[in-house]
């Protein structure tokens, strides 16, 4: 009889342990973490820091999709984003996310969807970015970045 009180005892902890682990999940709390990391990535590249952007990026592994083609990981975006945006202020342009929603899929999965506009004098642009957040170690990283762009009138 003890042996089976023992044991139940034991399976009924290891499925209280989930719904615990559900019950410290804070929804606003995991919220503003999201949002902190999309505004540490605006400012960042706002000073032109595209390292300092790629930071908001699970690295190396992120899934970048954009214009039609999957690109190359981390490295990839990072090499993209350095050639075609380049060093200056005015190629580089001011980025501005905003109007984001976030649903949460798990206790460490999330969906981001929201617009952003690239201000700058030629080629300015704007469109609507789909991340999936994952919280890896700690902190949310987007693993999966689907962009869609147009050019809008200067």
């Amino acid at each position: 009889m003890i042996r089976r009180t023992v044991a139940l005892a034991l399976v009924a902890l290891f499925i209280a342990l989930p719904a615990a682990a559900q019950d410290r999940f804070d929804e606003a709390t995991e919220r503003t973490a999201i949002l902190s990391v999309v505004t540490d990535m605006q400012a960042a590249w706002n000073r032109g820091d595209y390292r300092g952007y790629m930071q908001g990026f699970r690295n190396p592994d992120v899934v970048f999709v954009s214009g039609g083609r999957i690109k190359d990981g981390w490295q990839g975006a990072l090499d993209d984003y350095i050639r075609n945006y380049g060093p200056t202020p005015d190629s580089r342009g001011t980025l501005t996310f905003y109007d984001m929603t976030i649903e949460f899929l798990a206790p460490d999965a999330a969906q981001l969807i929201g617009h952003y506009r690239l201000d700058r004098p030629d080629h300015p642009m704007e469109g609507i970015n789909t991340r999936l957040f994952r919280k890896i170690d700690g902190h949310w990283v987007i693993a999966l970045n689907h962009v869609s762009a147009h050019d809008v009138d200067p």
